[in-house]
């Protein structure tokens, strides 16, 4: 199973920036898309901003302008740089990785996975 740890939350006021990573582990041959979902109190979860193997990025209208997401490919690692917070943007951010090819060392095989998720987290946006 892909392994995917995320970093970077917190607390953060009005107007201010935080960073984002997330690093999936193991042995990787690739990973189409990655990137971020959030999901707030009495929410369903939604997407933030999600980056194709392809360099094609997309983004919810509510964060176009305002956060980026990125990807290093050689370290299977996305980020999501957000800048301009609102208390809007509060929320638990999850890591996905869709669309992964690993090998699997405990069967040794090659192992083709969907929806991939980390354990998430907390952004709070409060002055």
């Amino acid at each position: 199973q892909v392994q995917l740890v995320e970093s970077g939350g917190g607390l953060v006021q009005p107007g201010g920036s935080l960073r984002l990573s997330c690093a999936a582990s193991g042995t990787i041959f690739s990973i189409n898309v990655m990137g971020w979902y959030r999901q707030a109190p009495g929410k369903q979860r939604e997407l933030v901003a999600v980056a194709t193997s392809g360099g094609r990025t997309n983004y919810a209208d509510s964060v176009k302008g305002r956060f980026t997401v990125s990807r290093d490919y050689a370290k299977n690692t996305v980020y999501l740089q957000m800048n301009s917070l609102s208390p809007e943007d509060t929320a638990v951010y999850y890591c996905n990785a869709d669309r992964v090819t690993y090998y699997d060392h405990t069967t040794n095989t090659r192992v083709y996975t969907e929806n991939s998720w980390g354990q998430g987290t907390q952004v709070t946006v409060s002055s």
